[in-house]
């Protein structure tokens, strides 16, 4: 029992008093949803006194915090997660088994909120968890969408998006935190209005406002009494209604003001072809990290006067470009509202905030028309034309009149305010999320910046939570590595090299082997009850789940398979292990490429998945609606994990470190961790392909021909063809413009992510795959290795190296009885 620790009978009679309470009815008559919904808010009663006590004791000891601002916190469900920390897992589910109540159907009763898209919202939720495992003081800030960012649904092969609408059936995590509203400003002008000492102070008017209102949730730190807090804002009308509106019959206009802060926070990341959605985006943006800012100074204050100390009191961590607003903003709070001088200002901006790049996508360095930024927020304009000004002065110090390199370097230029100058600008510290992804950042697309602050930039690979990862996911892998090398793993993950010479222990391969093929199981009855696919055990399980964007080239994989699928027509006596392939994908709701490529993975399932003349060496499956819960039944299935994105694209990757620490082996390109993960395991317990960073910086510059390939290589011509001869597509023109894209490039760059330069080495991995997966204890032996040498990928790594060299933040031990 951990810190936390109820008696099994006290936890019966409150989760039967609790059933009787919310929903007048016995424990006998309620249905899994509610059961959850009673048993939550019996746990969340013996959580509730340590996360007082938590933010007590940072209160009384003034403690430096760090609030790690992000627009995603993918956090997953809360229940089973919150359990294992409190380390009454076990307890619960015994006490379940006597309530005659089926656990599985009650954690499968919660909602799955898509607050986050992928990697960043997930790695966000990782980083809380190792915040308050390692006694790190920290808030997560972020916003409280009502609907996430989409459900996705399968429809005729199609994407077809739907409101996540997890709010439905309440909230019983989440506390309501009225008391802590601020208002936040959008539009209107600014007004000079003089101090009298030939000074100014700059005030809003005309203005249209909201009101950010927190909703505060736990994060429960393993085997302590630390519970730290994730900080959602939800968007209130300041106005709920215009009762004379409403008065006179206009009922539209009563409404209007609910109605716009409603939309502010129904939805991450809206559709942006449009002026509006790039409005919102951007209200967004500067709604949760103005909120934050104003309540983070607010608390200060209330103990100091002296803001000199605040960087030894407060660290903002900006997850990727999206929190850049709050360098400007901070400036605001400081400057307009507590009359700190502009350089004395700057000083301490720099040093409250760090920058972390999660990217070198174009379309994520994000940046903004100055047109509409300067409507919307017009005060924040103003300052960041003055940074602009001053650094650009700073410019022409060290390096003279070079218009060039001061347009590239600007925050300002071309009509356009970049975000990542700002960020980067703004911070005293900016780091990259992988080796070679920081050394990209350094020597290619940060370079004037590097070479102005070199001091400035470091490396933090990411990495993940082995409680969700491991503990939770995979439970029967976990308590086999436990009876072997004790618990400590859990804590620190670096003892998992002490699985190393089981390696050679035949009945721990075995027992290992087993876990897999119990695991594969559970997921191919997943996939019979999802979608009506069969597929076998016994095959190797293939999996490729993220985000879906081209430079993951989910399109080579597909493509790879319409290969073999080929080959299997031509000769269905090949002589190959059976293999499913299983895919996972979420593409943007405006991004139509991303979309045409879930249609084609889902057109080529529907004939490989009916073709009875391959006698079923091939399956190939889409699990719509990819999330957290999906993930955890994927992860510990798996025995090949995808991670093939174009190299020099990837920054990290953090499903190929999940994969990896439950036994997958991956076949991937030198691209972002995969790295290090090579570097970990060594060349023999990996499959890499294709061309390196270098290769491919090369080939952007002097060029390359697909059709070279096309013309050279039968199994992509072939592959090709079918995309356009009606194998996948009656009607002849639905893949067109894929093939098009691989080949002549519509004006733009042809195969502009090099899946068919790649092609044939990528097929020579697979084939690699095959040879080694027929000797089953060599592979056990090399899946073994991967989980003992995940050690250097757990986010307790990561949240250390941020903690000691970027925000200088020690532990804080909550004692207790």
């Amino acid at each position: 029992m951990g810190a936390f620790a109820l008696g099994k009978e006290e936890l019966k009679n409150m989760i039967r008093e609790n059933v009787k309470t919310l929903y007048r009815k016995t424990l006998e008559h309620a249905t899994s949803e509610e059961i959850y919904q009673a048993t939550v808010f019996a746990v969340r009663d013996v959580i509730t006194e340590n996360w007082m006590k938590t933010h007590d004791v940072y209160y009384e000891k003034d403690v430096k915090v760090v609030y790690y601002l992000s627009m995603e916190f993918l956090m997953g469900r809360f229940f089973g997660n919150t359990l294992m920390n409190l380390e009454m897992f076990d307890e619960v589910r015994e006490v379940f088994q006597e309530l005659g109540v089926d656990y599985n159907r009650v954690e499968e009763a919660e909602p799955d909120p898509g607050l986050g898209n992928g990697g960043l919202g997930r790695l966000a939720a990782c980083f809380l968890d190792s915040l308050s495992t390692l006694s790190l003081p920290a808030y997560g800030c972020g916003i409280r969408y009502h609907y996430g960012i989409f459900e996705q649904r399968i429809e005729n092969g199609y994407q077809v998006e739907a409101p996540d609408n997890w709010l439905e059936e309440g909230d019983p995590w989440g506390i309501k935190r009225s008391e802590y509203a601020v208002e936040i400003k959008f539009g209107g002008n600014v007004r000079a209005v003089p101090k009298g000492n030939g000074e100014y102070r700059y005030v809003q008017e005309n203005y249209q406002s909201v009101m950010a209102v927190p909703y505060d949730y736990p994060v429960v730190g393993y085997g302590n009494r630390t519970v730290n807090t994730l900080r959602l804002w939800e968007a209130k009308a300041k106005n709920r209604l215009d009762l004379k509106s409403f008065n006179e019959g206009n009922y539209q206009k009563a409404a209007e003001e609910e109605i716009l802060a409603n939309t502010l926070t129904d939805v991450l990341y809206p559709a942006d072809e449009h002026i509006q959605g790039k409005e919102l985006r951007l209200r967004q943006q500067y709604f949760f990290i103005s909120a934050t800012v104003q309540r983070v100074i607010d608390r200060f204050k209330k103990r100091h006067s002296d803001f000199d100390i605040l960087p030894e009191k407060v660290a903002f961590q900006l997850n990727d470009t999206h929190p850049s607003m709050a360098v400007a903003e901070l400036m605001r709070v400081l400057v307009d509202e507590n009359d700190v001088p502009w350089t004395q200002a700057w000083e301490i901006t720099k040093k409250v905030c760090g920058y972390t790049n999660h990217t070198i996508m174009s379309e994520a360095l994000e940046k903004w028309p100055v047109e509409l930024f300067s409507r919307l927020l017009p005060r924040i304009y103003q300052i960041v034309e003055e940074i602009n000004r001053r650094f650009c002065m700073e410019l022409v110090e060290r390096y003279g009149n070079d218009p060039e390199k001061i347009r590239s370097m600007a925050l300002i230029a071309d009509g356009q305010i970049r975000m990542a100058h700002l960020a980067i600008v703004g911070s005293h510290s900016v780091n990259g999320v992988a080796a070679l992804h920081t050394e990209i950042l350094k020597y290619q697309e940060l370079r004037d910046f590097y070479e102005l602050n070199p001091e400035k930039f470091n490396n933090k690979t990411n990495g993940i939570t082995q409680r969700r990862w491991l503990l939770h996911a995979n439970p029967k892998l976990a308590g086999l590595i436990s009876e072997k090398i004790g618990t400590g793993w859990i804590t620190n993950l670096d003892e998992l090299e002490h699985l190393l010479p089981f390696v050679e222990d035949e009945d721990f391969r075995h027992r290992f082997i087993q876990i897999k093929r119990e695991n594969k199981e559970r997921l191919a009855k997943y996939i019979w009850e999802a979608k009506g696919i069969e597929v076998d055990p016994d095959s190797i399980f293939d999996i490729q789940v993220k985000r879906l964007h081209e430079y993951k080239r989910q399109l080579l994989n597909i493509l790879h398979i319409i290969g073999l699928y080929n080959q299997l027509r031509m000769n269905p006596g090949l002589d190959m292990v059976p293999r499913t392939f299983i895919f996972g994908a979420k593409a943007a709701a405006g991004y139509q490429r991303a979309k045409q490529i879930i249609k084609l993975i889902n057109s080529v399932a529907d004939v490989v998945n009916h073709d009875a003349s391959i006698g079923g060496k091939i399956k190939v499956v889409f699990l719509e609606n990819y999330r957290v819960s999906l993930a955890e039944k994927l992860m510990p299935a798996a025995d090949v994990s995808e991670q093939i994105s174009t190299a020099g694209k990837e920054a990290s990757g953090t499903g190929n470190m999940k994969f990896m620490l439950n036994g997958a082996i991956t076949i991937g390109t030198m691209d972002g961790a995969n790295v290090e993960i090579c570097e970990e395991v060594g060349k023999e317990n990996i499959f890499i392909f294709g061309m390196t960073a270098k290769e491919v910086q090369q080939k952007y510059l002097t060029g390359y021909d697909p059709w070279s390939v096309y013309n050279m290589n039968q199994e992509v011509r072939m592959a090709l063809n079918s995309l356009i001869n009606g194998t996948f597509d009656p009607n002849l023109n639905l893949f067109r413009e894929l093939y098009d894209s691989l080949l002549s490039g519509f004006g733009g760059r042809a195969d502009e992510y090099f899946v068919l330069e790649d092609y044939a080495d990528y097929a020579r991995a697979q084939k690699d795959i095959d040879r080694a997966y027929r000797d089953r204890e060599e592979w056990a032996k090399m899946a073994i290795r991967n989980t003992a040498k995940s050690g250097k990928f757990s986010s307790d790594r990561t949240i250390r190296q941020y903690a000691e060299e970027i925000w200088h933040l020690p532990p804080v031990e909550i004692g207790g009885e």
